[in-house]
């Protein structure tokens, strides 16, 4: 992801510093600060950072599941945080069985074995195009 948005020159902060006037400047905010397999309460400084974006009046994309949020159970660390729109990859959570925003799916990346295993209807993709047209 990283590699992608140098490629696309986007900007990425990797620091604390002035989060919340970065967050005021931006036009849109990806959350990818927790992966799916994050566990337990956030801590300093995530904590401050999901709660800034939780108050943002910027959109929030969230990728996979919101940062903070339990894979399984959703929000059970009441962070109240909830992005305007998430992106699941693969398939979606179960956290976002629940959520009322607008929920994107990278089904580019489902393996076959798991479409069939889970009777999931797919588009088709031409060639190696990531959307369909």
């Amino acid at each position: 992801l990283i590699n992608q948005c140098k490629q696309l020159d986007i900007s990425i902060y990797t620091t604390n510093e002035n989060i919340e006037e970065l967050l005021n400047n931006s036009d849109i905010i990806i959350d990818s600060i927790f992966g799916f397999s994050f566990k337990g309460l956030p801590r300093e400084p995530y904590n401050n950072i999901i709660k800034l974006l939780s108050k943002s009046t910027k959109p929030v994309l969230s990728v996979d599941i919101p940062s903070g949020w339990d894979v399984e159970l959703g929000d059970i660390n009441n962070t109240g945080f909830v992005p305007n729109a998430v992106i699941s990859l693969t398939v979606p959570k179960l956290c976002m069985k629940g959520y009322k925003g607008k929920h994107y799916v990278g089904g580019r990346f489902v393996p076959p074995y798991i479409a069939d295993e889970f009777s999931l209807v797919l588009p088709k993709y031409q060639g190696t195009n990531q959307v369909i047209p």
